[in-house]
């Protein structure tokens, strides 16, 4: 949950509207990963829906957006976005992201794979979502936790033409040898 929370933070600070959809079971793994409520979860957002409002503006193609970041996304979701089993609004926002043409990034954060995960993602890939699980780039020398996060949202953004200066770009020094010059 703490990449859909740092997006939403990051979002808010390069002053950049987010609506945000919380499935029932985000809610859970929300409770069992950090010490957050849902309420606060939704008050980092600039609009917020229930997962069951399929009627939301985010439903529809006419609703201009940038895009769409399914963060975390679980398997599950992945799975009916790919068949375009559209039970919640969360998987009918995506399936409207895929329908315009829009950039639908799913942050899929479960391992290992079977073979019909892998499938899965490569429907998705065809149809045009971007499938980037949140893997840690080591090169850019993280030391905590929050170093990786950063990485992996600002790599989602990156994907949105967004910098949100949170990315140690390939090449550059590290922070401490930043500090030193």
């Amino acid at each position: 949950m703490i990449l859909g929370i740092r997006l939403l933070s990051v979002l808010r600070r390069i002053g950049v509207e987010s609506h945000l959809v919380v499935s029932r079971s985000a809610e859970v793994t929300l409770a069992h990963e950090t010490d957050m409520k849902v309420a606060e979860l939704r008050a980092l957002a600039d609009v917020s829906y229930a997962a069951a409002d399929i009627g939301a503006a985010i439903a529809s193609g006419s609703f201009r957006a940038m895009g769409m970041i399914v963060a975390p996304c679980s398997v599950r979701t992945m799975s009916e976005i790919a068949t375009g089993v559209t039970s919640t609004l969360l998987t009918r926002a995506a399936d409207v992201t895929l329908k315009e043409r829009r950039p639908l990034v799913l942050m899929v954060r479960e391992t290992p794979l079977h073979l019909g995960h892998l499938r899965t993602m490569t429907q998705l890939a065809e149809m045009g979502a971007v499938i980037a699980p949140p893997v840690p780039a080591f090169y850019s020398r993280p030391q905590t936790i929050d170093d990786l996060v950063d990485h992996a949202v600002g790599r989602a953004l990156d994907l949105f033409g967004l910098d949100a200066g949170i990315v140690r770009r390939w090449g550059e020094p590290a922070p401490a040898e930043v500090l030193e010059t």
